[in-house]
This record gives structure tokens, sequence and C-alpha cells, in this order.
């Protein structure tokens, strides 16, 4: 698919078709959940989250979930149904989104994994469950120490600043024998290739976003992001893919005064961003070809 870059929302509405799905990907506060409304809004079509802290269910307000009445407006599935302390992988949404598809009017999925929909699209390698033994070594382990132990070509593919990806690429490697990247040259055949899927990267500068990104983190205290946290402070665990969500070990930080409410504040920000220009540089690379929507026309 050969698009030209920058679409508006309006010139993007007109060439989307009403009966082929949908896949949205963007970087995080880049209003991909608000775009994906709108056109289940205006075309129909069952909302499916594409992002992996947007799964469990201890956050909605840290996250940037939809909210309670933008879930009623349209249908929205795999949004906070995983709790906190349960294993949940690519491997786990794609099974979750195969079966649900059948079920689901013209699907739009969205957000700013990509793993996820590189899982839907390309396909993923059926790489076997790693054992808790190793999954409890991994967890003590450093993030660097883990880096260094990974084969060169896995660590020339993933995110290295990605704590979650290095964790996962040291665990394959070890109960397996073989690395990530050579599973993943071993995929099965995609589940929903783009085409005939109408594939959207929201293109959203970093002057743009970054103010974006400011404002949504005083949106989110305003509506209750601390209250989330201080839910899960006793059982937090910072082992749990869904306890390491940006934000919430900055503001289990302030909550334990180890942060000022303003150190907290610049650290999520920080975090936010370099999560973003990560997103961005993974969207630009494996989504060159998708039409590219400019979230300020």
């Amino acid at each position: 698919m050969t698009s030209p870059a920058h679409l508006t929302t309006d010139t993007l509405l007109k060439r989307l078709d009403p009966a082929q799905p949908v896949l949205i990907a963007g970087p995080t506060a880049s209003g991909k959940s608000s775009l994906a409304l709108q056109i289940a809004r205006q075309q129909g079509g069952t909302i499916v989250n594409a992002d992996a802290s947007q799964v469990y269910a201890c956050w909605r307000v840290l996250t940037a979930r939809p909210s309670i009445e933008e879930e009623a407006s349209a249908r929205h599935c795999l949004y906070g149904h995983v709790q906190a302390e349960d294993d949940y992988s690519t491997g786990h949404w794609l099974r979750d989104v195969k079966n649900l598809l059948p079920h689901a009017e013209r699907p739009i999925i969205v957000g700013g994994t990509g793993l996820y929909f590189s899982a839907l699209t390309v396909g993923l390698a059926d790489i076997p469950p790693i054992p808790a033994d190793i999954r409890a070594q991994a967890d003590s382990l450093d993030h660097q120490v883990m880096l260094d132990e990974i084969d060169p070509q896995t660590h020339a593919q993933i995110d290295t600043q990605n704590p979650a990806r290095v964790q996962r690429a040291w665990e394959v490697l070890r109960a397996t024998g073989r690395g990530l990247a050579a599973w993943q040259n071993e995929t099965e055949t995609p589940f929903l290739p783009v085409p005939p899927a109408q594939g959207i990267v929201v293109n959203a500068p970093k002057d743009w976003l970054t103010p974006r990104i400011e404002k949504r983190f005083d949106q989110m205290m305003e509506q209750g992001a601390l209250d989330e946290v201080r839910a899960v402070l006793s059982d937090y665990n910072p082992t749990l893919p869904a306890h390491r969500a940006i934000g919430a070990p900055e503001l289990v930080s302030y909550l334990r005064q180890e942060f000022s409410l303003d150190e907290a504040r610049e650290a999520v920000i920080i975090a936010t961003r370099r999560y973003a220009k990560r997103q961005r540089t993974w969207f630009r690379s494996k989504m060159g070809s998708w039409m590219q929507y400019d979230p300020a026309g």
C-alpha cells in the first residue's frame, strides 16, 4: 500500500473502506484512540485494544484507557481484561484477537504496541512457554546483564531500551537455546495482513506531541491516577509487566516519599517522551507503507 503522507481526518475517512478492518498505530498521547472512536461512530466497527499496558484491569486512568462514556458509545474489546499478576504475552493477545474477530463487527484495532501489530500482520513465532524458574531468574537480573548475554542477531533487532523486550529475549535464549530472532524467522501465516486490512500510522512530530504528553499527565492526576497507584501499593511488584507501566514506578516512589511530586511528574514525562520516540522509530521502520495520518491537520 503506497500512500501520500500526512492525510487529514477528512481525507482519511474518505479513503477508508467501511467493509475492511482498520489498524491504527501511533505513539502515546497522539490521539489514536479518539481517531478510532471517530471512525467507529461514522462508519461502524468494534474497537480492539492493541496496547500492552491497557490490557490490565488495575489501570484505566494511568494508561489513558477509553473512558466509561467512550466505551458506552461504541463496542470496545480487550481493555482491562487481564489481572496484574497474570502472564500475558504477545501470543496471548494474538490468540484473544483471533477468537474475537469472527464475532466482531468490522474491527478497528488501535494501540501503540508495535509487536502486537507485527504479530497480527506479519506473523508470530511459535515459541515454547518459558519455565517458571527461568522467569524467576530473569526477574532477578539487571537489564544490562541480560542485554549483554543475548545473541547478536536478536540484539540488533529488538528495542534494547525496553526492559520487557530484553528480558523476553534473554528468557527465550536461555529456555530454548535459540535466539528470539531465529524463532521469529519461522513465523506462521499472518492473520490480518495489510492489505486488505487498512493500516494507519498516526504521524505525530515531537514538537506537537511533547506538550500533549505533559498535559495528559496533569489530566491523569486530576482524574485519579494517583489513587489507582495507591490502590496497588501494598501489592506493588516491579517485576510484573503490569506494574512497569509508565507512571506506576514513579508514582510509587512518590507515595513512598522517595520523590517529590514534581520529581515524579518530571520522571514520568521524560519516560513517556522516550517511549514515544521508540514508538515513532518502530513505526517508521515497520509500517512505512501504511497510510500516514496527520493528527494536527
